[in-house]
């Protein structure tokens, strides 16, 4: 199976390397403002995997800076996807709430609706 992953993992990689959606042209301080409001997430991914692809799309398409975190470069990033989030499945946005609270927020179409819900209010 891995022998099939790979290419197909790289194709993607190059298609959307080659297909990279534009960010917004926004004044400094709506960036900014955006930002601030973002600093709180963490998108849980595989640089291969095509959902995670979507919703990196979504990200640079709406301009967001969020923190990228391979589960395949870090044990202690899949342990803690595993043991906070629930289970081992990518994309998973991390949500950290002003209160403390932690949401963690599973399926590129929830994830991608959300991250441009955050765009908009902005």
């Amino acid at each position: 199976m891995s022998v099939i992953r790979w290419p197909i993992g790289r194709l993607i990689l190059l298609l959307n390397f080659i297909f990279s959606p534009r960010s917004p042209k926004r004044s400094k301080e709506a960036q900014e403002k955006l930002n601030i409001q973002t600093k709180n997430l963490s998108l849980y991914q595989l640089p291969a995997c095509p959902f995670c692809v979507k919703v990196r799309r979504a990200m640079k398409r709406e301009g967001l800076q969020i923190e990228l975190r391979n589960i395949n470069a870090s044990n202690e990033l899949r342990e803690e996807l595993i043991n906070q989030g629930g289970k081992r499945t990518v994309p998973c946005l991390r949500i950290e709430q002003e209160n403390g609270d932690v949401q963690w927020l599973y399926e590129s179409n929830d994830v991608v609706a959300h991250l441009e819900k955050l765009a908009k209010a902005a």
